[in-house]
């Protein structure tokens, strides 16, 4: 009997900061929620219910807070049906800008490169770099707090057309450089920086065999960035005790930039130390240590090892047949790798997993695949349409459009 009533325990020791956090009448309609809600009798599952509850009051306060007219239609669809790749055709600032904030569990692209691509021009280096920006901007409410955003970017080889627009111009633009300098003025903090090893060169031109004297050697290059961001926005809201389940805690000092620790101040939590010092956690800890969360969410063994150097070496796409036909119908596609290391490093499964640059849509399918939603916006439905659906179709997965 005494675990049956342990809710209202939790209740009774956090009654004061619920109606700090939500109001007095936010806080009766939790409490009422709260108790139509939990009908078990184990306090393990009392205290991960009531957590669960709470902080999806929080998400949703801070959703209606920030982002009061996010498109409730759009959102719908990408929730009702996790078994299909979401389609969304249109302007990926745009379609960013109608999702609610904190709204999507991991974020994985390659971006369009500067002028790379007949379908994705700028007059100059800093036009392009000032559109990534409002982008990656609008990334950063949209990504789930203390989640990751996995980015591939290629350095390239072209004319900024800000000193020159004349040939002699040209030169090594060093994009990851400059996206990692955006990425943390808008937030996010960088934290790793894979080397994918793409193999030999084809091309012979550097070699410049007739002329084998200094400055005139160069490599060809060979290799992109997959760059990890975390995104750790400071929240100092309350976090339940992930051992008493009580919102009785004070603030701890932050475990990692932007990320909130608090500590256990109920004398009654079974957890404490020689010290009597309670429960250190934050909201992060609770996510990865959370027993539930990692039933059937374990990292396969060969993944771990094919990922544990900062260089790894897999082969780009073959997109050109011996016929010299782009078989996927999309000139700038990346492969399976990089989404499918995402995915089960930075995910559980029913996660959302957005590409806002989605291309031939392969995060998304390797999101489906892994039981996770696959979410997608692409702008050019005029070029890329057909040769999208045949591809999600080629890999034995449906999908649902939105415009």
């Amino acid at each position: 009997m005494a675990n049956k009533n342990y809710i209202n325990t939790i209740l009774e020791k956090s009654d004061k900061y619920l109606i700090e956090t939500f109001g007095l009448k936010g806080a009766d309609e939790f409490i009422k929620e709260v108790k139509e809600k939990i009908k078990s009798e184990d306090k393990k599952e009392i205290i991960e219910k009531f957590s669960e509850l709470y902080e999806k009051k929080i998400k949703e306060k801070y959703q209606n807070d920030t982002s009061p007219n996010y498109d409730k239609k759009l959102f719908s669809f990408i929730k009702k049906d996790n078994k299909k790749i979401k389609i969304v055709w249109g302007d990926c600032y745009e379609s960013l800008m109608k999702l609610p904030s904190e709204s999507v569990q991991l974020m994985v692209t390659s971006p369009p490169y500067y002028n790379a691509r007949e379908y994705s021009q700028w007059g100059d280096l800093d036009k392009y770099l000032n559109d990534m920006r409002k982008i990656i901007k609008e990334c950063y409410r949209v990504l789930d707090n203390h989640k990751v955003f996995v980015f591939n970017v290629g350095d390239i080889f072209d004319n900024d057309n800000i000193t020159t627009k004349s040939v002699w111009g040209s030169r090594r633009l060093p994009l990851g450089a400059y996206f990692i300098k955006m990425f943390e003025e808008e937030g996010f903090t960088f934290v790793d920086d894979f080397i994918w090893d793409k193999g030999e060169v084809q091309s012979e031109r550097h070699k410049n065999g007739q002329t084998p004297y200094p400055f005139y050697q160069y490599p060809m290059n060979c290799y992109e960035h997959i760059l990890i961001f975390h995104k750790h926005r400071l929240d100092e809201t309350r976090f339940p005790c992930p051992i008493c389940g009580t919102l009785k805690v004070n603030g701890n000092t932050q475990s990692e930039i932007g990320l909130r620790a608090w500590e256990c101040k109920n004398l009654d939590c079974p957890e404490r130390s020689e010290a009597n010092r309670g429960k250190r956690f934050s909201l992060k800890t609770n996510l990865v240590q959370n027993e539930k969360a990692r039933q059937d969410n374990e990292v396969p063994h060969e993944l771990i090892k094919k990922w544990r150097r900062d260089i790894v070496k897999f082969s780009p796409v073959i997109k050109i047949n011996s016929k010299g036909e782009n078989k996927l119908g999309h000139t700038a596609p990346f492969p399976e790798d990089i989404p499918e290391m995402a995915i089960y490093f930075y995910t559980y499964k029913g996660d959302i997993v957005l590409d806002p640059f989605a291309g031939s849509f392969t995060t998304s399918i390797v999101a489906n695949r892994l039981g996770r939603i696959g979410l997608g916006f692409e702008l050019r439905k005029d070029l890329f349409e057909k040769a999208i659906k045949e591809n999600i179709k080629n890999k034995s997965a449906e999908f649902e459009e939105f415009n």
